[in-house]
């Protein structure tokens, strides 16, 4: 009798565990942009339903998702027989007129979750990311293409709040075993207009890179300019001390003009007359 009064205190236990707890945001270490406008991130129930008793069989985890309102907190994901509903996205209109199944996956147990120490392993990042996590809205193409066969799991609205649910099925009686509560509402982000956005200090539109790369490059310009003139220049101070040789050459070959006289500076012309002759026609001069 104390051992059957155990078990029953062991399974109470964990179906009070499971129905207390709620789904959970992913951690920021695994999703650091989360929400998004049409996707959450959220922790998967992992040794959540069997961590106080090993669970035999197979079993599988429903995850519900559900708009926002004021009876979504007490809405139900099974009838009256405990059978899981199988509502989908588009009977629901994406969840406002009730819950659908977004996501199933198996139930993994603790023992088998890889290690958190390899997370940094890039080679490992999906498998542990696959493991630990599971996306709302991740399936982009499933309600557009016509020959979809499966379970949709559409991009979710935007600035929308949702609830989401675990549920664990038994496999092999098809039947509800356990459930989590509903989770808080979570809110999609909004798109915010392209005008509102703020591209400083560390985002930077199309036309402020443009702009950027111009002025950037505008030195080695101004720089490869600045070195023709220089070149121009010198250039032109070699023609100039050329020609000031010529004239210094020529001015050389004047007579200059006597102190205290008169006489034109072009009586230089005569400096080819011979000296006694020059001689005769001064003495003339004075008589």
């Amino acid at each position: 009798m104390p051992s059957l009064w155990a078990l029953l205190a062991l399974g109470c236990l964990r179906l009070c565990l499971g129905v207390n707890l709620q789904p959970q945001l992913a951690s920021v270490t695994f999703a650091t942009n989360n929400p998004t406008l049409s996707t959450v991130a959220l922790e998967k129930p992992l040794c959540m339903f069997d961590s106080m008793v090993a669970l035999n069989g197979t079993y599988e985890i429903y995850l519900y998702v559900l708009v926002d309102s004021a009876s979504s907190r007490n809405a139900s994901v099974q009838d009256s027989s405990r059978t899981p509903l199988s509502w989908t996205v588009q009977q629901t209109e994406g969840g406002r007129t009730g819950p659908y199944k977004a996501a199933v996956f198996d139930l993994t147990p603790c023992s088998d979750l890889p290690s958190l120490d390899a997370v940094g392993d890039v080679s490992r990042a999906p498998e542990i990311l696959n493991a630990y996590l599971v996306r709302v809205g991740a399936d982009g193409a499933c309600l557009s293409d016509p020959n979809f066969q499966g379970l949709c799991n559409p991009p979710l609205s935007a600035a929308t709040e949702y609830r989401f649910k675990y549920v664990l099925v038994n496999m092999s009686t098809g039947l509800v075993q356990d459930q989590t509560l509903w989770s808080d509402p979570i809110r999609t982000n909004r798109l915010i207009p392209y005008l509102a956005i703020d591209t400083w200090p560390g985002r930077r539109s199309g036309g402020m890179i443009v702009i950027t790369s111009i002025l950037g490059s505008l030195p080695f310009f101004l720089l490869l300019g600045f070195a023709g003139a220089i070149v121009l220049s010198l250039v032109d101070m070699g023609g100039s001390d050329g020609e000031t040789t010529h004239d210094s050459q020529i001015t050389q070959e004047a007579v200059p003009k006597s102190l205290g006289t008169s006489e034109p500076s072009y009586a230089s012309v005569n400096r080819g007359l011979p000296l006694d002759r020059a001689e005769v026609y001064a003495s003339k001069l004075q008589d």
